[in-house]
């Protein structure tokens, strides 16, 4: 499991296993999101097993699917609230986090500039510079 730190309240991750969900919840996080729709690929551990390894590991579960390439607005409007109000810290994965990072940036630039999430998001090893115009349009839904 390859755990990428965002800030204090969100890390994201590449596929997980539903072993490694015991692991996510000692090491302190609070709050488990999937942003992969199940069976996108064949082999990927079912979101289901991982629901319930979730919840026998006292974790907040929540399935966000979203679709590869083609992160939606709608998809940022449901991202942004869940982000606020999920019990931190929060442990988010997709296929390779970059789906995760793109959610939380978008919905972070709602209240926070580019120029600070860039960095935070390269740190973890995503480059998310190409997003500054879709950035900048979010700041507008604040």
């Amino acid at each position: 499991m390859e755990i990428r730190k965002i800030d204090e309240n969100i890390s994201v991750a590449p596929q997980i296993a539903v072993e490694d969900v015991a692991e996510i919840a000692r090491l302190g996080f609070k709050t488990l999101v999937a942003n992969r729709p199940d069976r996108e690929e064949p082999g990927q551990p079912s979101m289901a097993d991982i629901e319930a390894e979730a919840k026998a590991n006292g974790l907040n579960w929540v399935y966000m699917p979203v679709e590869s390439g083609n992160i939606t607005d709608q998809d940022v409007d449901n991202f942004a609230p869940m982000i606020r109000d999920a019990e931190k810290p929060v442990f988010a994965f997709c296929r390779s986090g970059t789906r995760c990072t793109i959610l939380w940036a978008l919905s972070s630039a709602r209240e926070h500039q580019p120029e600070e999430l860039l960095p935070k998001a390269r740190n973890a090893g995503y480059d998310i510079s190409g997003l500054v115009p879709r950035m900048m349009q979010q700041a507008k839904h604040s």
